[in-house]
């Protein structure tokens, strides 16, 4: 329901039920985040492969050794494309938090650019947003990579193809 109604008339509802403080911006940001991830780990859970599935069954495993052995290996990729979404919509959001409330930070800063007509900053302003939403994709990436090395090294020997070792 809150990614059918604009963005603008949540954050003004938020400001007026928390106030002016960290409130707002943090469930804007939260907001903004939230889906992405979730949708891509519920993609994820529902990718995973019914033969394992229904092996493990056979095996006599319990639900809860079917999720931590199946499950949630095949929905960890899915949801790591969820983070990295959302640390590009956090920078997003967390700016147009401060556009809206804020005293003093990048929206702020980006605010006083455009009302001043001083497009040098407003650019800068935006440059800033591009480098941090870049470096928490950088950030995650790696963070996917350590957490993830079992993935990428099935992978990697994937790529190699038949007959080349």
């Amino acid at each position: 329901v809150s990614q059918t109604i604009s963005i603008f008339a949540i954050a003004i509802l938020l400001i007026l039920i928390f106030g002016f403080g960290s409130g707002p911006k943090i469930t804007v940001v939260v907001l903004f985040c939230f889906f992405p991830v979730a949708l891509n780990t519920f993609s994820g859970l529902q990718s995973a492969d019914p033969d394992l599935l229904s092996l493990l069954r056979a095996m006599g495993a319990s639900s809860r050794q079917s999720w931590f052995k199946v499950r949630l290996p095949a929905a960890m990729p899915s949801f790591f494309a969820g983070v990295r979404i959302a640390a590009t919509y956090s920078v997003v959001g967390a700016i147009f938090g401060e556009y809206i409330t804020a005293q003093r930070g990048l929206g702020m800063f980006l605010k006083r650019s455009y009302g001043s007509f001083r497009l040098d900053q407003a650019y800068l302003a935006i440059i800033l947003t591009a480098a941090l939403s870049l470096l928490l994709v950088v950030l995650v990436n790696l963070i996917e990579r350590l957490v993830l090395r079992w993935y990428y090294t099935t992978r990697r020997g994937a790529w190699r193809g038949p007959g080349i070792y």
